[in-house]
C-alpha cells in the first residue's frame, strides 16, 4: 500500500471473502478514510513485553452509531496500551459481520493462540462465543482456517505450536534430522563446516559452524 515492506499491507485470498491488514502502530492514522476498516471485524494487536517476549490481544468491533468500525477500536488501544507495535484487522469484502459473527471469531481465535502458547495472550477474560447455529459456525471456521493461513503469511505464526524437544528421540534419531555440509572456499583456502538440524520451524544451524558471507 506504500510502496515498502514495513509499510501497510492489505491482504485477500482467492474464493475468500475476507479482507486482511497490517498496519503498523504509526501509520494507523494514514487509513482513516478506508471505508473497509470503519465495518465490523476481528484484531490482533502484536507487540513485545519488557521480557521481549512476544504478546498479542485478540479483540473485536462493531460499527459504532457514528459509523466508525474495527479501526476505531484499534486507535482507541493508543491511548493506554505502548506494547503493541503492530494490529492486523480481519473484516470482510462484503460488510457481512455482525455482532454474532464477531463474538464467535474472538473467542475462537483467543482459545487457538493459548492453545499453542507461542504469544502470551493479553486478554484478561475469556470471551463469549456467542450463539451460532451449525451452519454458521462451519462458515465462519472456514474463515477461520483462511485467516490462519494469512496471518501466516504475514509473518505471524500466533497459530503454530512450538517445537518442544522430544525425550523419547535418541541420539541415532538426533543423528537422522542432521545435516552437514564441508567444502574449501576457493579464495580463501579454508574449509567451511556447517551443521543444521531438521526441526518444524525449518532447518537451524548449529553453534559453531563456519560458513563465510558473501
Amino acid at each position: 500500500m506504500d510502496g515498502d515492506v514495513t509499510g501497510r499491507i492489505k491482504c485477500t485470498l482467492a474464493n475468500w471473502t475476507g479482507l486482511a491488514y497490517k498496519i503498523p502502530r504509526s501509520y494507523l492514522d494514514k487509513c482513516k478514510d478506508r471505508q473497509d476498516l470503519k465495518q465490523s471485524g476481528v484484531y490482533f494487536l502484536f507487540g513485545k513485553n519488557e521480557d521481549d517476549n512476544d504478546e498479542v490481544y485478540i479483540g473485536q468491533a462493531g460499527i459504532r452509531k457514528n459509523g466508525e468500525g474495527v479501526l476505531f477500536r484499534v486507535a482507541e488501544h493508543l491511548k493506554d496500551e505502548t506494547y503493541f507495535s503492530d494490529a492486523v484487522m480481519l473484516t470482510t469484502q462484503n460488510n457481512s459481520f455482525g455482532p454474532t459473527e464477531i463474538s464467535y471469531l474472538e473467542n475462537r481465535f483467543t482459545n487457538m493462540v493459548i492453545a499453542t502458547d507461542r504469544f502470551h495472550v493479553r486478554n484478561g477474560n475469556n470471551p463469549n462465543p456467542g450463539n451460532v447455529t451449525e451452519e454458521k459456525e462451519s462458515e465462519l471456521d472456514d474463515f477461520v482456517e483462511y485467516s490462519k493461513m494469512v496471518l501466516g503469511v504475514l509473518g505471524y505464526k500466533v497459530f503454530v505450536p512450538l517445537v518442544k524437544a522430544d525425550p523419547a528421540v535418541t541420539v541415532e534419531d538426533q543423528e537422522e534430522l542432521m545435516l552437514y555440509l564441508s567444502r574449501k572456499g576457493k579464495k580463501s583456502n579454508k574449509t567451511i563446516e556447517v551443521k543444521c538440524m531438521r526441526t518444524n520451524e525449518g532447518s537451524v544451524v548449529l553453534k559453531n559452524s563456519m560458513y563465510r558471507r558473501k
